[in-house]
Parts: structure tokens; sequence; C-alpha cells
């Protein structure tokens, strides 16, 4: 028998203790590495007080306190919710309000708030004092934000603010299967996350309409607003990664102490922004014909050059400019159809044909910034169906926009390197955290 054998009861305890102590130090490891997740949480995610704003005096130590003057008399205040139908003079008229009134009232707040706007279901708040006299009024103008209109010794101000909410990080992480949008999506957060990376991290990296590939991967950090326990937005994406294809992109926020002006950098302080955004859409449309020295027209039946880069997408779809700058022209231009042409700092042009529209206030000689909607996509001009064809020149000479590395903006201010390591120490925790829990879910947020 086993028993009997010589040095064998020795050696299987000496087996079962070693296997004690393997199952005891995995076990270790398995709980120190999610006391550091969870440490790391609550590090990052947890709200942080605010410190005081630079120059602000000490509290000094409690003195004398006078006298509270009386209290004045209790207000009262009416609700009410807008009916169908109705508008600003009926309900006022209703409250006590005569027609000078309402007119008066109505035309101090109109450089503010156009009060013939409101809104059915919407609410109305009014104050008034004991001998009916009217000091406030509210009105809800969306879910976040209300105009507050003051009526104080018979001067009416008015003013919009927002609601007080609730800050709170979260953290997304996902794959591309088909496009950016539907990857967020899948993760749980809504569009306008997805677009927002793309114009504030890595527009300028990624081409987000020809460059994106089954596979790619995101990492998103960023600030969820909250109003009483519901979601009313975003604020502010804190750390991003995006792999496209092998090539890793990061991008962190970092704003001056000095100044507040905030700004995206990569690990190494180099801004993400660049001279000109990659394409002319954030998503959706695809490239039909490319720069070339040579292309068939396909109108004309005829081979010769085609400097610019052509998108297919439905009419109506929005064109941004890829730049700051200025408009030299807006308008009709014979084959080249309703065309904007934009004029930008060292040298360089870009053109947008075969437009259907014009953005808003797009004519000649107003100034534009990076992402502004410039026009619409048509068919207007030699066309074959809705597409925009999209050039840039520098210098006059034709450049191929898919080909051109453009130079990065200013790189962060050296004196707050260190600061800048410091903080995006943390939020590289923050981006490691699925790597660290271990986890291979990627539609789960914090």
């Amino acid at each position: 028998m086993e028993s009997m054998i010589p040095g064998f009861a020795g050696r299987h305890f000496r087996t079962r203790r070693a296997k004690i102590i393997r199952a005891g130090v995995i076990a270790g490891i398995a709980a120190a590495a999610l006391l550091a997740a969870f440490l790391a949480w609550r590090f990052i995610f947890e709200p942080r007080a605010t410190a005081p704003p630079p120059g602000a005096a000490p509290v000094a130590a409690a003195e004398t306190v006078p006298a509270p003057p009386p209290a004045s008399p209790p207000e009262s205040e009416e609700k009410i919710t807008i009916p169908r139908g109705s508008n600003l003079a009926a309900l006022l008229k209703e409250q006590g309000f005569d027609n000078k009134e309402i007119h008066r009232l109505k035309e101090s707040v109109k450089p503010v708030y156009d009060l013939g706007r409101i809104r059915a279901s919407r609410e109305i708040r009014l104050a008034k004092t004991p001998d009916g006299r009217w000091t406030s009024l509210e009105y809800d103008i969306d879910d976040v934000r209300y105009l507050l209109v003051r009526n104080r010794a018979g001067k009416i101000e008015a003013e919009i603010r927002a609601y007080p909410f609730e800050v709170r990080r979260a953290l997304i992480w996902g794959t591309v299967e088909t496009n950016l949008i539907a990857a967020v999506d899948k993760a749980g957060e809504e569009s306008l996350l997805a677009l927002d990376l793309v114009e504030e991290c890595f527009g300028w990296d990624v081409d987000f309409v020809s460059d994106v590939r089954k596979g790619d991967t995101f990492k998103i950090l960023f600030e969820k607003k909250h109003l009483d326990g519901r979601f009313a937005g975003y604020r502010n994406i804190l750390a991003a990664e995006y792999v496209n294809e092998g090539t890793v992109h990061q991008a962190f926020r970092f704003t001056y102490p000095d100044t507040g002006v905030s700004d995206y950098f990569d690990e190494n302080g180099d801004s993400k922004r660049r001279e000109f955004l990659r394409s002319p859409f954030k998503f959706t449309p695809r490239i039909t014909s490319r720069f070339s020295y040579s292309r068939f027209h396909p109108i004309l039946k005829v081979w010769r050059p085609h400097f610019g880069v052509d998108y297919a997408a439905p009419i109506g779809t929005e064109v941004q400019a890829t730049a700051d700058g200025k408009v030299t022209f807006a308008g009709p231009n014979g084959e080249a159809g309703q065309m904007v042409r934009l004029q930008h700092k060292n040298h360089y042009e870009t053109l947008y044909l075969h437009l259907g529209g014009f953005g808003p206030g797009i004519r000649a000689g107003a100034q534009v910034r990076s992402g502004q909607v410039v026009g619409y996509v048509g068919s207007s001009g030699e066309s074959t169906g809705p597409h925009l064809d999209y050039r840039i020149y520098y210098n006059g000479t034709p450049i191929n926009p898919l080909g051109q590395r453009f130079k990065p903006a200013e790189p962060l201010r050296k004196e707050f390197l260190d600061a800048y390591r410091e903080e995006i120490g943390r939020l590289r925790a923050a981006l490691d955290l699925p790597r660290t829990l271990g986890t291979a879910v990627v539609d789960v947020s914090f």
C-alpha cells in the first residue's frame, strides 16, 4: 500500500503543502490586483474638492456678528404649467398684469430671451409680495437652463442660468466592428461622445471616413453631467486612446493653471491639433475618387487631372472647414457648381465644390473655425451625383489632401511639463483599468 512505501507520506504532505502555498500566493496576487484597481478607481473617479481660485482672500476668524435686519414679508410663488395654445400675455393677465406691464416685461427681456418662444408643458414660476407686486419670474428653457427675470425697484433684469448639475467620471472601451459611432453606442453611450472624440482628440490623426478598420480599439475617460439623477449631456473628454491598424494614438486633456485654457496633447506634450483636419466630414461618406494628375472624366469622357478628393454622401450632409480661415468666395462657379473657397494661414487654401447650399453665415469675408459647417453636400455644376470635391492648394499649387502631413500646433509650454506628466500619470492609470482588471468585456462603463 502507498502508506507503507518509505517516504511516500512525507512527499505527499510536502506536495499538499506546496499546493496550498501556491493557491495562497495566487489568491494574494489576485486580491492585491483587485485592491489596486479599486484604489485607482476611487482616486480617479470619485469627485475631488475644488481648490479656491488664485488670489482668493483667506477666511477671517469669526468676530461679533451683527443682528440680522428685520425679515421681509414672505413671498408667495405661483407655479404655472404652460397649456397648449396659450401665450405669455394670456397667462400673465390671469396673474393681474395689464397690457402695459406685459409689453414692458417682454421688451426688457428680449435682449436675453424672446418670451414669445415659450413652449407648452414648460413651467413658469412667478414670485409675488403680499401686496401683489411681482419680484421674479422663472421659465424653464430646457432641461438644463432656465430664464431668471427680477423686478427690482421697478427695474427689470434678466439672465439665463444653468441648473446645478453633478459631474461624474466614466470610462468605456470597445472594439470597432463597422464604425466608431456604432462601437460607442454598443458601449452604452451616445453618438455625441464619438463626435467629441473625433473633433477634440483624433480628427487630425485619423480620417474616420476612410482610415477606420474593423478591429480598431478605443478607450475614453470622460465626464458626464447628471441633473436630478438623469443624464444631462457630456462635459469634457479627459483622456482617450484609439488604436488604428496597430498604431496607438493617445490624447490627454490639460488645463493651464495660469490662463485656464485647455487643450489636448500626446504623451510627450505635443499638441493633438494640426494645421488641418484629415477630412471635411466627421463620419459616413466614402471616397469615390482620389487626387490624380490623370483621371478619366465621367462626363467629358476625356483624361485630365483631378486635383481633389471626391466623397460620395447623401444630399444635405454637413461639410466642415478643415482649418481656421477666411471665406474668400461663396457662390456658383461654373462646372464646380456651388463652391466655397477658404484662405488659411501659411499660404494654404481649401475648396469645397458641388455643394447644395452654404452653412450659416458663410459669405465672402466671414471668418470660420476648424470644424465649422461651411456647406452641405449637393450635386451642383458638372456632377454625376451627390458628392463633395475637396481640394487643398499651397501657394497656388494643388496638393494631395490624403498624402499631406501637416504641422502640429504649439506644444505644451515647457514650464508646465512636470505638472502635465503628473496629470497624465493619473489619466493613464484610468485608461489601463481594463487591462488591470483583466476583463474581456467591452461594453461596460463606470
